[in-house]
């Protein structure tokens, strides 16, 4: 921004986050200070400062006529962005209050926004932004996607790409994780999750994102695809794996048979382990059998691209 010298009185009142407005006993210290006060920060289509009003009441208090800006180009909203940043970061901090209601107006300005991205440009948890954006929701404009922190465009609800890869999943047993998710436009976690819901028998949208509360949407058949990925003969495939010399002869091998049969648990013995996990470490059993869930699928999507290679 560039730095110019402009006459006070040329410059309007600030549009502030603070909403008790300037600390009069702040300003007078900074003006009692003697040393030189920092730009104050100005939209040049307003002349509203932006950043400094401490700062330009000092200058007022000194019997200044002309103080140093930065001026900012930008819309007025933008502006208001930027003033309540200046102050998260430096200076004098916000109140809670001051934070809470920069918030709301910028949820209103900018509804496009990410939680996340709300959150560092005020300083608060991306968690307090959702809470506000909930108790305001009634004012806010419908969207279907926000903008994340990265600027990249994202779906609030994930219910329509669940379904269409647990279409793409019963279609196709045999596609891997990975081209599922890209082809329905999710995140492999949630990939990993759509196939564990199926596995179950469940629908593949959670209740809470589905678009009517208690009413499931189409459940993808369980017998299509448990029957597929599950039903078939494991247990001679293991034994014929077992007894192959290539991998009973080597480390590698024994390894990854000890893990083979480690995991060659049928559908009951899993649902009798559903059952068995305490309500207090679901999050942790569940983020954990994702995590593995996912190796195990970069795995044989491994294996089978060697396999199917050019010898």
């Amino acid at each position: 921004m560039p730095l110019v010298t402009l006459p006070i009185d040329s410059l309007n009142p600030a549009d502030s986050p603070r909403l008790s407005g300037i600390d009069s006993t702040r300003a007078h210290a900074m003006a009692e200070s003697g040393t030189d006060l920092p730009p104050i920060v100005v939209h040049r289509q307003t002349m509203r400062v932006i950043d400094g009003a401490h700062r330009l009441r000092a200058a007022q208090l000194r019997g200044a006529d002309r103080i140093q800006a930065r001026l900012f180009d930008g819309t007025a909203d933008a502006a208001f962005v930027l003033a309540v940043e200046a102050n998260v970061v430096h200076g004098l901090p916000l109140s809670p209050e001051d934070r809470e209601a920069a918030v709301v107006r910028i949820v209103f300005s900018h509804p496009q926004w990410s939680d996340r991205v709300v959150a560092a440009r005020t300083g608060l948890s991306d968690k307090t932004i959702a809470a506000i954006r909930r108790r305001r929701s009634a004012d806010l404009p419908k969207l279907n996607s926000r903008v994340g922190r990265d600027g990249r465009i994202r779906p609030l609800s994930s219910a329509q790409g669940r379904r269409s890869a647990g279409e793409l999943m019963t279609a196709n047993p045999h596609a891997s994780l990975r081209e599922v998710a890209k082809a329905a436009g999710i995140s492999l976690g949630t990939a990993v999750d759509v196939r564990r819901r199926i596995l179950r028998g469940e629908d593949p949208v959670p209740p809470k994102q589905r678009a009517t509360p208690g009413i499931a949407g189409d459940a993808i058949p369980v017998s299509s695809t448990v029957d597929e990925m599950a039903g078939r003969d494991h247990a001679a495939t293991l034994q014929a794996l077992r007894s192959d010399p290539s991998l009973r002869l080597t480390e590698a091998g024994r390894t990854l048979l000890r893990c083979l049969n480690l995991h060659m648990v049928d559908q009951d013995q899993w649902s009798r382990m559903v059952d068995g996990v305490p309500s207090h470490c679901a999050e942790g059993v569940a983020d954990l059998a994702a995590a593995c869930a996912a190796a195990w699928q970069q795995f044989a999507d491994q294996v089978r691209r060697r396999g199917n290679a050019p010898v």
